[in-house]
């Protein structure tokens, strides 16, 4: 079986892992990954936003489990961080994140997870529907961060779009292909250990 052809067995609202206890231990891993790609920040001269790899975990989460229990997965993230925990970009937590420049971001990370978990499920997995997906999940990422990062900085549109989108392009790109690839290979091997069990 193909890793797209997973996805026949699922409505469009549903995800390609038909197990909530599986679901649920994912959704928890993959908030732990997000956090961790919180730590993993390259901060560029002239923005307040770093390059981090938070979203590559948010997008494979949201491929791979689908729109809510991705949405799930974000919530958690962003819960946690929300409390304190310093699993925002650079080891930082607390509300006050939600307020600051880089909030809008955070706050895009949800409606993004949703998008990105029913294009995919829409197109059944395949390469160019994740690829689609992920797009359109940081298109809505970008839009929510760069919205509040012109308020909050009380910039212009130009200067915001340039400190808060134009330097990640390539990088996003990249991590959207990575995502693409990554998610259908997790989703077959996921099938693969629940085939076993089954067997077993």
């Amino acid at each position: 079986m193909t890793p797209h052809a997973l996805y026949d067995k699922f409505p469009p609202d549903m995800n390609p892992i038909d197990d909530k206890l599986t679901n649920s231990i994912l959704a928890c891993l993959f908030a732990a990954l997000i956090s961790i790609g919180a730590y993993i920040a390259f901060p560029l001269p002239g923005t307040p936003v770093p390059i981090v790899l938070q979203n590559m975990f948010i997008m494979i989460a949201a491929l791979v489990l689908g729109p809510w229990w991705g949405l799930a997965t974000v919530f958690i993230y962003l819960l946690l961080g929300a409390g304190g925990m310093p699993v925002f970009s650079g080891g930082t937590g607390g509300f006050m994140k939600f307020v600051g420049p880089t909030g809008g971001y955070l706050f895009g990370y949800m409606p993004a997870a949703v998008a990105i978990g029913f294009i995919a499920l829409k197109g059944k997995g395949t390469l160019l529907a994740n690829i689609l997906a992920c797009s359109a999940g940081m298109a809505i990422v970008y839009l929510f961060g760069v919205v509040q990062l012109k308020f909050v900085l009380n910039s212009s549109w130009g200067k915001a779009i340039t400190a808060g989108f134009l330097p990640f392009v390539i990088g996003d790109i990249i991590k959207i292909v990575l995502a693409a690839v990554l998610a259908p290979k997790l989703i077959k091997g996921l099938e693969h250990l629940s085939e076993r069990e089954s067997d077993g």
